[in-house]
């Protein structure tokens, strides 16, 4: 697709079982008990035959599930029926309740387990729910791993299953809580004594761990929204309802606020102004952390193609190399890990800090960003402004024909025209949506008025390609 040739992993396309984040539709619906039940059983199955092939686990050896899940109602329900289709499977079973995603990925590695299971829909209103899956080390599953589970789901169960002795053991972890705490303070560089802090935990999976992480840390800490009552999850609240955080930042004085989402793998900020620091702006200030520190490994930076022009211009002003991935953390990791680089993550606030995390955490971005603050004695809003970030539109374009809008020359001829016209002050980028019969139009420009136009002349066009 025109408009960034610098993306290094092809556009993610959505399976009919497994999206770009495990599985995920309206709970008891799309997302049946059975389902949780046949996906959690495939992936026993699966994941055993693995760590086998790799030399992990002896054939006699009982693999081994942390199960974790966020507050909305029906994740009882599916926490029963994962449960149940884990130990059917023969997987001993660590329940570790109500915690964000990146944790059921630490204790995942921690514990030395098989498999984790995370119970989550995310940013995702009440009613759905998701399964996302890690494999052993706390890391999300390859396409190959979940091509295979999918595969298996649709054969259904045959064969023998374990009776007697064989059958899977459930308990309760108590402390699971505690050690993923623990882990977030070793990975705080420096006391955050002095700093005041609103935290909007989306009444999710954060409400009991950021406000106590970020306490132990030394922060004076202001709960906004951290009530779950099974049903209020992300309700007008949380990382993509941001205002409510930033009244209470100003009216409380504090020195920032952190906004999560429902199972807090990201976080996006406040500045005590109010003004909104997004991801892009975040992984700025990280990046040039990282980079004093000696830290950032060849002095470079993992994004998508969606993060913001003025972020590589930033980067670019700092010395820092940016990789650029296609849309999803999922990209981001692998890039990371091919590469060994030690930042990477997204313009949402998905960030990730491979030497402490295996995947998206937004306590550990917050807890993070925050050092750097007590250790500069700088703002927020003063670390933040090291980029400007450029008026972006983006348009979604109904399509009758989304490969036909990729392979037209006269689309190609006016996004290259476009660019010629924004010159090195913005940029055009046309993606196709993973699900729908959809091209995502984005364009930045140095201000609004021009990206707006730019937008909708290239939108028009789309709009008529068959």
């Amino acid at each position: 697709m025109a408009g960034d040739a610098a993306e290094r992993s092809s556009t993610p396309v959505r399976r009919r079982l497994f999206g770009t984040d495990g599985v995920r539709g309206l709970a008891n619906a799309d997302l049946s008990p059975e389902l949780a039940t046949a996906v959690s059983t495939a992936s026993v199955g699966v994941l055993a035959e693995h760590a086998r092939a790799e030399g992990r686990r002896d054939a006699a050896d009982r693999p081994v599930a942390v199960v974790g899940r966020d507050p909305r109602a029906s994740g009882e329900m599916l926490e029963a029926a994962v449960t149940a289709g884990l130990a059917a499977a023969g997987a001993d079973v660590l329940r570790v309740g109500v915690l964000p995603t990146p944790a059921v990925a630490f204790l995942t590695d921690a514990l030395d387990a098989d498999l984790g299971v995370m119970i989550s829909a995310s940013h995702n209103p009440m009613p759905d729910n998701g399964i996302k899956l890690f494999a052993a080390g706390g890391h999300k599953l390859p396409d190959a791993v979940e091509d295979a589970i999918e595969a298996r789901v649709a054969e259904g169960s045959s064969g023998a299953r374990p009776t007697g002795r064989e059958i899977g053991r459930v308990r309760d972890l108590p402390n699971a809580l505690d050690r993923y705490v623990e882990h977030l303070a070793a990975a705080t560089p420096t006391p955050l004594a002095g700093l005041h802090v609103v935290v909007d935990c989306a009444h999710g999976a954060a409400s009991t761990a950021a406000p106590g992480a970020y306490a132990a840390a030394g922060a004076r800490v202001t709960a906004l929204h951290a009530d779950p009552d099974g049903w209020n999850i992300n309700d007008g609240v949380g990382s993509t309802h941001i205002e409510a955080l930033a009244r209470t930042v100003v009216a409380e004085g504090a020195d920032l606020g952190i906004a999560h989402d429902g199972d807090a793998d990201r976080c996006l900020a406040v500045a005590a102004d109010g003004a909104v620091v997004d991801g892009d702006q975040i992984l700025a200030i990280l990046a040039l952390d990282l980079l004093e520190r000696g830290e950032l490994t060849d002095a470079t930076l993992v994004v998508t193609v969606m993060s913001n022009l003025g972020l590589h211009l930033a980067m670019a002003d700092a010395g820092v190399a940016l990789r650029t991935t296609a849309v999803g953390d999922r990209y981001v990791l692998e890039e990371l890990r091919a590469g060994g680089f030690s930042l990477g993550g997204e313009q949402s606030g998905h960030v990730v800090l491979p030497s402490h995390a295996t995947t998206g955490d937004g306590l550990l971005t917050a807890l993070r960003l925050m050092a750097r603050m007590a250790q500069s004695g700088r703002t927020l809003a003063d670390l933040g402004a090291v980029m400007t970030r450029l008026p972006q539109v983006l348009v979604n374009v109904p399509v009758a024909d989304k490969a036909a809008v990729g392979s037209s020359p006269e689309v190609a001829d006016a996004v290259a025209a476009a660019e010629a016209e924004l010159g090195g002050r913005g940029r055009v980028l046309l993606r196709p949506s993973g699900t729908e019969q959809l091209v995502r139009v984005m364009v930045e420009a140095p201000t609004q008025v021009v990206a707006g136009e730019v937008a909708d002349r290239l939108a028009g066009l789309v709009s008529t390609v068959r």
